[in-house]
């Protein structure tokens, strides 16, 4: 029997008959980035959206189509990929963090139009973005019924996970091993440097040659459990409000909502802070790592 739970390849009498039996829906970001010469560049995506399409597939709930354009390029992230990436052609599909989070702001506008009780947002991308997505989330919640909730996959991994999380790695022995568990034609291992060979390579973990699939499928199995039952938490606390006045945002309520809430504190966004060295002036990663001043 069929059992699909991707948005975008559901026949309307599935996301129906799907949305009856659990009212929930996952979000999952990433980008197309350096991940070492042993993994496809987009992991980062490709590794949120699986997990959430098993999420799914357990415990209820539709998968909306993964965003694969994400935060690169500026602050800090600048700094790492000097450091990681070097001067080879990246193959990024970047967008700046104020351009992101507003997108975010119209997916959530998006699914709590269409009724749903509570969405999980999964980035796969790593560095300071799931802090400011969980501050965007907590910003937006009061104007939403939908209840939100945003997090790395890390943290569904990591026992005693809090805002100083450091459960995940970079194109290293989790991330390679998640990505071999769940999709092993993106994994080849023997695209692998040498073990005495000088790097970055392509910004690949140092532990990346501990990877094994089979420790990527105990961490999928993990973060699973844990997603269904914070989904659960969710819709729990969704039916306990009121929201007998429950009516959709419009898209000039999200405008607005942007101007007079979130626009206000993107200064203190961690993606949105200037790094205290930028690259040398002759990187690729010079141009564009300082902030610019937004109207």
């Amino acid at each position: 029997m069929r059992k699909e739970v991707r948005w975008e390849r559901m026949f309307p009498d599935e996301l129906e008959a799907a949305f009856d039996v659990c009212p929930a829906v996952y979000f999952t970001y990433g980008l197309c980035e350096p991940h070492g010469p042993q993994n496809t560049v987009g992991l980062d995506a490709l590794k949120a959206h699986a997990i959430a399409c098993r999420a799914a597939e357990t415990h209820g709930g539709i998968v909306a189509p993964p965003d694969y354009w994400h935060i690169h390029e500026h602050g800090m992230y600048a700094n790492w990929a000097y450091r990681s990436v070097g001067e080879v052609r990246s193959w990024l599909t970047a967008m700046p963090a104020w351009q992101h989070f507003k997108n975010i702001c119209y997916h959530v506008r998006a699914a709590d139009a269409l009724g749903f009780h509570a969405a999980i947002f999964l980035t796969g991308h790593y560095g300071p973005n799931w802090q400011d997505l969980k501050t965007l989330l907590s910003l937006i919640q009061p104007h939403f019924a939908m209840r939100l909730y945003g997090l790395p996959d890390f943290e569904a991994n990591t026992p005693g996970f809090d805002r100083q999380g450091n459960g995940g790695d970079h194109a290293g022995r989790v991330e390679t091993s998640l990505l071999w568990a769940l999709e092993p034609d993106c994994v080849d291992m023997s695209r692998m440097p040498e073990t005495d060979t000088e790097g970055p390579h392509f910004a690949m973990g140092a532990n990346a040659f501990e990877s094994d699939r089979r420790i990527g499928e105990r961490m999928v199995n993990d973060e699973v459990a844990w997603l269904g039952q914070k989904m659960l938490e969710l819709l729990e606390a969704y039916a306990e409000a009121d929201i007998s006045d429950r009516q959709p945002v419009t898209f000039k309520e999200v405008e607005r909502i942007w101007a007079e809430t979130v626009s206000p504190t993107l200064k203190t966004f961690e993606t949105m802070k200037d790094p205290d060295e930028s690259p040398p002036e002759d990187s690729q990663w010079f141009q564009q790592c300082k902030i610019p001043e937004l109207p």
